[in-house]
């Protein structure tokens, strides 16, 4: 992942209504020195760990639940509404469909 992509996600773990889902890509975060590993996420009563794992944007199981968390989010319905013109328009992979739902989980109540 790239500086921009890490920045992204640190972002989106710090908004109100993020949450881990089963399916995500984690990713863990960078030490100077170290290759970054991933991990698929296992939510349950047994896995939590905090700190040091990153959503993996560039996964495509991962940017679909932060689409999810995104609709969670959403208390009116607009059209068009700003995240599906970018993922329609880009594609739900493309960096500025990334942004736009990042964007818009921070901007909600």
């Amino acid at each position: 992942m790239t500086e921009e992509q890490i920045a992204l996600a640190r972002r989106a773990v710090a908004c109100k209504g993020w949450r881990w889902m089963p399916g995500m890509l984690a990713v863990e975060q960078a030490v100077p020195g170290m290759a970054l590993s991933t991990r698929p996420v296992r939510v349950d009563e047994y896995w939590h760990e905090v700190g040091v794992w990153l959503p993996d944007l560039t996964d495509p199981a991962t940017l679909g639940c932060l689409l999810a968390l995104y609709e969670e989010t959403r208390k009116m319905l607009t059209c068009p509404d700003p995240v599906y013109t970018y993922a329609s328009a880009y594609g739900l992979l493309h960096p500025r469909t990334a942004e736009a739902l990042v964007a818009a989980l921070e901007a909600a109540p």
